[in-house]
């Protein structure tokens, strides 16, 4: 199956005390780039996520958002840490006894000492693993997206080859008489400008110009371009460069059509030509 690079999951775990919220956005890039917007608290999940994705994506820029929000409805107690309160007053006697003039500590103070509060909240440890499936959760949701809209490009894609082949089919038959027409105009011109040039010297210079407007060898290469093309949608995988690489030898052929021709019907068929690959292009540089 082919694959966009655009795609969007969001997903939600009730976990009683807090709720975990993880968001996945991408979109096309060369490589995958991975980015990473989580709350302090869970910090720690960062290096697994990376793991995660990287093992279901090759190609993307990903933006990972990792949010944890306390749900107020939610009783939550707080605890003194009686120890380190101890720790505390003891400190602050030791200080008081040589400098009595010191301000002691305010309440506010006490409260806000790092350590000082235990709270009923969960702890990452706690959280790790519904953060894990969670991920799992939204990535299962990201390809499936990553893969409707791949599906979508590919038959986008697939409709321009058929619109291709089609252009091809109508120019093959215009290049016999091309290739008549150009002799027949340049045999006139050099009998005209060469009265005294043997025929034989004519039919050479013919041979060799009209070699020149000869565009059948690009006609059959654009036909098996087109049929790589389609063979690689069908394989599906991993295809966008393979794809875009296929898109550029398209459009130099369809570019030494137009060079090549001199007939106005040849060069409206290399112009429509150059229309489709491009738009081709624009749907192959989403795919992974």
């Amino acid at each position: 199956m082919i694959h966009s690079m655009t795609g969007f999951a969001s997903h939600s775990r009730d976990l009683g005390p807090v709720t975990l919220h993880l968001e996945l956005r991408s979109v096309n890039s060369r490589y995958l780039d991975l980015g990473f917007r989580i709350v302090e608290d869970l910090r720690q999940a960062e290096p697994q996520l990376r793991e995660l994705i990287g093992a279901r994506l090759k190609r993307g820029k990903v933006e990972c958002r990792l949010n944890l929000q306390h749900n107020d409805t939610a009783p939550r107690e707080l605890n003194l840490n009686r120890s380190l309160l101890d720790q505390l007053g003891h400190a602050q006697q030791s200080v008081l006894d040589v400098l009595p003039g010191a301000t002691p500590f305010s309440v506010n103070d006490i409260l806000r000492w790092p350590g000082m509060l235990d709270d009923d909240g969960l702890r990452y440890e706690q959280m790790q693993a519904q953060v894990v499936e969670l991920a799992g959760e939204a990535l299962d949701e990201l390809v499936a997206s990553r893969a409707r809209e791949g599906a979508k490009l590919a038959d986008v894609v697939r409709e321009r080859v058929s619109l291709m082949r089609a252009l091809v089919s109508r120019a093959e038959p215009l290049v016999p008489a091309q290739v008549a027409d150009y002799q027949e105009r340049l045999a006139g011109r050099l009998r005209e400008a060469v009265a005294s040039m043997d025929e034989e010297r004519i039919r050479q210079e013919v041979a060799v110009f009209a070699q020149r407007v000869d565009v059948a060898e690009e006609l059959a290469r654009l036909a098996t371009h087109l049929d790589e093309v389609e063979r690689i949608l069908a394989a599906g995988g991993i295809a966008g460069k393979r794809l875009d690489f296929l898109m550029q030898e398209l459009n130099r052929e369809a570019n030494t059509l137009g060079s090549k021709s001199f007939s106005s019907d040849l060069t409206s068929i290399a112009v429509e030509l150059k229309l489709y690959v491009e738009q081709m292009r624009e749907q192959v540089q989403n795919l992974e």
